[in-house]
């Protein structure tokens, strides 16, 4: 988790030779559309058939059927995407609201969990909401263009979460975030986020090159996710927040699904 961490946008020097803040600290306990986000997105797959909880659904085979036939009819199908119907343009905003299993939700929204309060806090609401949205269908529009002539269906949210992990590295270079490296018998290690998410790029990076159109993580969605959002709150923001910490806690690394 992230602690109580303050970014501040600092002004001129004064006589004294110091900044003074400009802005109210970032960091509060009220963040409804990253919450909200989270609730939209955990209500949509218990009651959908990749729960296995809703009896509408069925057994069996006749699950696994009408685990298909949802995905594709909410998720990006990138050989239908382009054919201009309004359904398959919508697609890559509703997908973002869907999850292929339980390890793939829970995996999302505790990074959504972790670093959209922040963001969302720095951003306001209404933008937070709007970059969210907007990073996330553009990242999965990428992912349909490099793969337009695939038939699997793409779903998740972690293009728009990869998003929020770009902005977060600009805003808040120095927040202290707690990762597991299994290559390091997943011991607890503590980093700044300027080290921690680019390494976490590098590794989905790394992926990307082996990806292939077929089943599993949409690691080029993450990557343009991300660049996505760094690019933004550069632009946005410029140079102008830095980042002093109070309390550090923990925050985990790493993605486990589109």
């Amino acid at each position: 988790m992230i602690g109580k961490w303050s970014a501040h946008a600092y002004g001129r020097r004064s006589a004294a030779g110091t900044r003074r803040p400009l802005d109210r600290p970032v960091r509060n306990e009220a963040a409804p559309v990253t919450y909200g986000l989270i609730v939209a997105c955990c209500l949509v797959f218990l009651i959908g058939p990749a729960a296995g909880l809703n009896p509408v659904y069925g057994a069996g085979d006749e699950l696994l059927a009408a685990q298909r036939a949802y995905f594709r009819r909410w998720g990006v199908v990138p050989v239908e995407l382009f054919a201009g119907t309004p359904r398959a343009v919508l697609t890559p905003l509703t997908a973002l609201f869907v999850h292929g299993s339980w390890l793939h939700l829970l995996g999302n929204m505790l990074f959504l969990f972790v670093f959209g309060a922040m963001a969302e806090e720095r951003m306001g609401h209404v933008e937070f909401a709007l970059f969210y949205v907007g990073c996330g269908y553009l990242a999965l529009v990428a992912y349909a263009v490099a793969h337009a002539g695939s038939e699997q269906s793409l779903v998740g949210a972690s293009g728009a979460i990869s998003a929020v992990l770009g902005a977060f590295l600009f805003l808040f270079p120095a927040a202290r975030v707690t990762s597991l490296f299994p290559f390091l018998f997943f011991l607890p290690l503590r980093f700044p986020a300027w080290v921690t998410l680019p390494f976490w790029v590098t590794l989905q990076w790394l992926a990307a090159r082996r990806e292939t159109s077929g089943p599993g993580v949409a690691y080029l969605a993450h990557l343009v996710g991300f660049g996505l959002g760094f690019v933004y709150a550069w632009g946005r923001y410029g140079r102008r927040t830095r980042v002093t910490a109070n309390a550090p806690a923990p925050a985990p690394e790493g993605e486990h699904q589109p």
